[in-house]
């Protein structure tokens, strides 16, 4: 079976779906039960609850990913992270991936990050996202298309060392 990769989605056909709203009950009952299932105390709140990537096809993609034990990292443009007025993920961070129908799916603690631009990226952490062949140069090309196509979507300007967060992350729960 040749390698998936998850940023060709949409992009020769352009029928990218457009990602709902992350389901917030859900989120919320889900929450409740990997607290329930956990050791982590009880106070504790999600930091995040989102989809991975910019389209239904492209999160469930990923998702799959993960729940198969691939991919154990994620890349995120800190401009986006601020034009979307969440925090810069930090170890320890517990959040919610949802699928491409914004159903929470999983609970992802995040182990490390490490800001720097986009060519800054190594051959482990390319190997650790789990995309594509998984190499440096397969993952450079890949999310150099994928952040100029989601930065232009977003009135952003993009240039080859946007500062990105390169974050290795855990299954702490999953619901399938």
């Amino acid at each position: 079976m040749a390698p998936i990769d998850p940023y060709k989605v949409g992009v020769v056909t352009d029928t990218r779906t457009p990602l709902p709203e992350p389901d917030h009950e859900a989120a919320e009952g889900f929450w409740l039960r990997y607290l329930a299932a956990s050791d982590v105390d009880e106070r504790t709140r999600y930091t995040d609850l989102t989809s991975f990537g910019d389209s239904v096809e492209l999160a469930d993609e990923l998702l799959e990913l993960i729940l198969s034990g691939r991919k154990r990292a994620t890349a995120g443009s800190i401009a986006d992270y601020e034009l979307e007025g969440i925090a810069i993920p930090q170890a320890g961070d517990r959040w919610i991936a949802c699928d491409g129908r914004g159903v929470p799916r999983v609970v992802i603690e995040t182990t490390e990050v490490r800001v720097g631009p986009l060519s800054s990226v190594d051959e482990q952490f390319a190997w650790d996202e789990g995309e594509g062949d998984r190499t440096r140069d397969d993952w450079l090309r890949g999310h150099t298309e994928y952040f100029q196509r989601t930065h232009a979507d977003a009135g952003l300007e993009f240039h080859p060392d946007i500062p990105i967060a390169f974050e290795r992350f855990e299954v702490a729960y999953e619901e399938l």
